[in-house]
């Protein structure tokens, strides 16, 4: 009787080691699996960043200002905007002051 229980408690061992086992490696993969994606974000939120700050420089908001307009173009407080129209020729601002 001894070694029947003592077969059945070392086989609920052996079948509860293998189970936390296999656990344990699926969520191994699955961290490696976030932590690869992460990693990858990463490396593009840094590329992103540093073509936004090279292009909106103060040097290089200047160049594209003389490159691409030709009149002075006008600060503009973003808060006051309500409305913004596109025409063929020409763009208007409608703000709350009137």
């Amino acid at each position: 009787m001894k070694k029947i229980i003592l077969g059945i408690s070392i086989f609920v061992l052996i079948l509860f080691t293998t189970l936390t086992k296999n656990s344990t490696k699926r969520i191994d993969k699955e961290i490696f699996a976030l932590k690869e994606d992460l990693r990858m974000l990463e490396d593009k939120f840094e590329l992103e960043l540093l073509e936004h700050n090279y292009l909106s420089s103060p040097k290089k908001l200047l160049e594209y200002q003389e490159k691409f307009f030709e009149t002075e173009l006008i600060p503009v407080d973003v808060k006051n905007i309500i409305e913004v129209d596109y025409n063929e020729d020409s763009i208007l601002i409608k703000n709350d002051k009137k």
